[in-house]
């Protein structure tokens, strides 16, 4: 067993390691787990941008597609939690969490595998609908770093919300995880993802505003150089400092109670 911090550290990041590759090797062996991940989000865009896009409008005018695009990249690092609250839910489920237990392996490492390995397939999915995007007419229009520092806050909000899937996953059987998303469609739905809070009833402006999934949306607007008013609100004006802060005090939480509940599993 390692005995100083450093190799201590090692340890965990060669479990992380051999565990996110052994979680990859069962999505390349299992495509159509892929395909239905991409088919959703994929589904939205058209959904949203030619069937309901033509009755939609943007406060401040613009383009709907442009203005749905970066919800839609929102939309699906969150609904990501599902896929690790199924997989990490099923692992229990058919001991493998308790081989795992079994053996002499970090748990940091096991649990810090599973989130390289769905941050990987997450910047895949976010990959395709960018492409998807650029398709119905979704444009970057403020050059290429701040693109990139957009996509960086779609990716930490991810892995943020990868914590909060696995503590979930420990705790749900496979039947319970499968139902995940029946939370998560309203959390995406009361955001600034497809309508602009300025146009919802005053009470529910601020549910959305406040919404952490709204914070990184406007920010990613606003990188994007994409339509959308930001509004007179606090949450509204300060939406990159909390489109980091967010995710940050999610990772704080969630985090350690998903080791902690790992290291307790079966007590």
């Amino acid at each position: 067993m390692p005995r100083t911090p450093v190799e201590r550290l090692r340890w965990a990041f060669s479990d992380a390691r051999i565990v996110a590759g052994r979680e990859l090797i069962h999505w390349v062996r299992n495509p159509v787990v892929i395909l239905n991940t991409l088919l959703f989000p994929l589904v939205m865009v058209m959904l949203f941008g030619y069937v309901f896009g033509s009755a939609m409008t943007v406060a401040g005018g613009g383009d709907y597609r442009e203005f749905l695009m970066p919800g839609m990249f929102g939309q699906t690092m969150v609904f990501g939690v599902i896929s690790t609250v199924y997989a990490v839910s099923l692992n229990a489920a058919r001991g493998v969490t308790d081989r795992f237990r079994s053996m002499p392996t970090s748990s940091f490492g096991v649990l810090m595998g599973r989130a390289v390995a769905d941050m990987l397939t997450s910047t895949l999915d976010l990959v395709i609908l960018v492409l998807c995007g650029f398709l119905v007419g979704w444009r970057v229009r403020n050059g290429i770093g701040p693109a990139l520092a957009a996509v960086g806050l779609l990716l930490l909000l991810r892995f943020a919300l990868i914590w909060v899937g696995i503590c979930m996953g420990l705790r749900l059987t496979p039947e319970g995880a499968g139902a995940a998303w029946m939370p998560l469609f309203p959390l995406t739905l009361l955001a600034n993802t497809f309508v602009s809070p300025q146009l919802m009833p005053g009470w529910l402006q601020v549910v959305a505003e406040w919404n952490p999934l709204s914070a990184v949306v406007l920010a990613c607007r606003e990188l994007f150089g994409n339509p959308g008013l930001a509004g007179q609100s606090w949450p509204a004006q300060h939406a990159l400092e909390l489109a980091i802060a967010w995710p940050l005090l999610i990772i704080v939480i969630f985090l350690p109670l998903s080791v902690r509940r790992y290291r307790r599993l079966n007590r």
